[in-house]
């Protein structure tokens, strides 16, 4: 297995430096990731200096709460594709989710997945605040909207789990059938972890802690 190519090696705390960006590309570099995962203020930076590799330029939109308006986040696509982003990580509505208000989640996934013009979206659950059956339902909301990834969390919500097996299980079996992928993020810290959640049926990583699971 090449555990490198399923990492997005991450860096989205919002007192990131350019000296810490910066290592964060040339571990990426080193150890041949998939991807980098970092704020929409960034991805002119890891742009230029991810040039001429294969490394794809992840980040995230109406991060970290997902309350953002659909218009704001269509722009927030929009800007980061312009600056460099090949993949987008868009925080699903929960409040709208618990509401029942699907029409608005199916929408606004829509709309941003319109805007990606072609380029994959993924969308962020947050699954510590989620039942099962809302993992489920906000996962078929995601097929039904033409996304091209669910993901777990945002790795922001105060004392929580962040990714955890049963829910990477849940979400695959959900929507394997329609050929989406399943981002594991949150908490994925050490390579047994890691592995726990390929073999839930995770095909991403998401993690701060790339050079340590793949070293």
């Amino acid at each position: 297995m090449e555990m490198n190519k399923y990492i997005e090696h991450t860096l989205l705390k919002q007192d990131a430096t350019k000296v810490e960006l910066v290592k964060l590309f040339d571990e990426a570099k080193e150890y041949n990731f998939l991807g980098v995962c970092v704020n929409p203020v960034n991805v002119k930076l890891a742009a230029e200096y991810l040039k001429g590799t294969d490394i794809k330029i992840v980040t995230v939109v109406g991060f970290p709460l997902g309350q953002s308006t659909t218009e704001s986040k269509v722009l927030e696509t929009i800007d980061a594709i312009k600056n460099g982003a090949d993949e987008i990580d868009m925080v699903i509505n929960s409040g709208k989710l618990k509401d029942g208000d699907f029409d608005y989640i199916v929408n606004d996934i829509s709309a941003v997945k319109g805007a990606c013009q072609g380029r994959n979206l993924k969308v962020i659950l947050e699954t510590d605040l989620l039942s099962q059956d809302e993992i489920r339902t906000a996962s078929n909301l995601c097929v039904q909207a033409g996304a091209d990834f669910v993901k777990t969390s945002t790795g922001f919500v105060k004392n929580g789990v962040g990714a955890k097996v049963e829910d990477v299980k849940l979400m695959y079996e959900t929507v394997k059938n329609a050929g989406l992928g399943v981002k594991a993020s949150g908490g994925v810290r050490d390579k047994e972890t890691a592995l726990a959640m390929i073999e839930a049926g995770a095909t991403r990583i998401g993690t701060s802690s790339g050079v340590k699971i793949c070293s």
